[in-house]
């Protein structure tokens, strides 16, 4: 049996109490299983001359920080947290690139029908298993990879970014300016497109 038929067996869960107890494997599959709701929310807003790609980009970084920060002992669904996670996400881009006066992002229009009902929970991963072995073996060691390729500086930056800190908490954190703070990010998504 491999891992995937393995996972398949727990409930999102238990995957990501497993994850946060030192299983960092399992972390591909739960990226692998959300990515088609990273996508479905990523199409709520349109980019006026930018590319969806930055701003799966960011989904997939909300993911990434839903799995670490999820309360395992919670009464709400990995599945729920994890969607507002990823679109705060990239709403929070959205708003960075406003207020750095930068071009794609500056201006974006929400396609999302308010109307319409709820997100589908994500049923399985993809159906192609060729597919899935190259995406796994591209998910695997990203932030290893990442770290690789970070400053120390940068890599500081990161990890207080991925948990959810504002560019003035981190300045504040690591006794720098907004300025350096914004400078830092754009180098690390920068690299992070190179690898």
């Amino acid at each position: 049996m491999d891992l995937r038929e393995e996972y398949a067996k727990f409930s999102d869960e238990e995957l990501v109490k497993s994850y946060q107890s030192g299983n960092v494997a399992v972390v591909n599959y739960i990226c692998e299983k959300y990515k088609p709701l990273v996508l479905k929310l990523s199409k709520k807003y349109f980019l006026i001359g930018g590319e969806n790609e930055d701003l799966i980009q960011e989904g997939m970084i909300g993911l990434f920080g839903a799995i670490g920060d999820y309360d395992t002992g919670s009464d709400v669904t990995f599945f729920h947290f994890a969607q507002i996670c990823i679109d705060r996400q990239m709403i929070k881009a959205i708003e960075a690139s406003n207020r750095k006066k930068h071009s794609p992002l500056n201006a974006y229009v929400s396609l999302y029908d308010e109307d319409g009902g709820e997100y589908e929970e994500p049923s399985s991963v993809a159906d192609d298993p060729a597919e899935i072995i190259i995406e796994a073996e591209e998910n695997l060691s990203l932030i290893d990879r990442l770290k690789a390729v970070l400053s120390p500086m940068e890599l500081q930056v990161f990890e207080l970014y991925m948990k959810d800190f504002d560019y003035k908490e981190i300045a504040n954190k690591l006794g720098k300016t907004p300025k350096n703070i914004d400078n830092s990010l754009t180098r690390i998504k920068a690299k992070a497109k190179t690898i």
